[in-house]
């Protein structure tokens, strides 16, 4: 399924532009977040982005696995959409190596994890039939509408509770509404490759994102540290 997936992802991240983005009011922008911590995290990182320009004036997605939230923003920093979204079910920014090339079926539930970091992103075939948003090729970590199969699961039930508690229950990909694939994620990346920014839970933001740290950044109590 990857394989067949390796020459289009290939030449869509070969469509990265040059140009700069520039500062945006993204954090004004974007819908509150279950997690206060969380929202500011997501806020500065989508500041830093637009300010240094790190998406080279592509369209770029902030995952935050904390609040269980998906922002999804134009090349120009501009807040197109933001929703809940169902993660691995288990908490950790690292895969294991060689997942990819696993089956699901012999991946244990501790295993399944939505790795954090930076990841050029395109749309691409899937098994089935489908196209999906394939974030990180080499894990197969995709995001995509939430699937329904397995009824046990209750996956549209935990994405549409008000507790983003309930919301780690994939094997590591990232699953959102169906309209809000079709109208947002597939409105922003049909026909370019974007960034995905997967935030940590367990490591510092830092860590993951070195650029990050000499990015200014509000501390708590300043004004402009909530989204509106």
């Amino acid at each position: 399924m990857r394989d067949a997936t390796q020459l289009a992802l290939t030449a869509l991240a070969m469509s990265l532009a040059a140009c700069l983005s520039p500062l945006s009011a993204a954090a004004q922008e974007m819908a509150p977040a279950p997690a206060e911590s969380a929202n500011v995290t997501a806020t500065q990182v989508a500041d830093w982005v637009t300010a240094s320009g790190d998406n080279r004036g592509l369209p770029f997605v902030i995952v935050d696995k904390v609040a269980a939230q998906v922002f999804v923003f134009g090349g120009d920093g501009r807040l197109l959409g933001a929703e809940p979204a169902l993660l691995g079910f288990a908490r950790g920014d690292d895969s294991v190596p060689g997942i990819g090339d696993r089956r699901m079926s012999a991946i244990r539930p501790n295993e399944r994890t939505t790795p954090a970091g930076r990841f050029v992103a395109g749309f691409g075939p899937a098994s089935g039939g489908h196209s999906v948003l394939w974030v990180d090729f080499d894990t197969a970590i995709s995001m995509h509408p939430v699937v329904t199969g397995n009824p046990k699961e209750r996956r549209l039930e935990r994405l549409k509770s008000a507790s983003g508690d309930d919301n780690r229950i994939t094997y590591g990909c990232i699953n959102v509404s169906a309209a809000f694939y079709r109208n947002v994620v597939r409105g922003a990346f049909t026909g370019t490759s974007g960034v995905v920014y997967i935030l940590p839970e367990t490591k510092p933001v830092e860590q993951v994102f070195p650029a990050f740290r000499l990015q200014p950044h509000v501390t708590a109590g300043e004004p402009g540290e909530e989204l509106g």
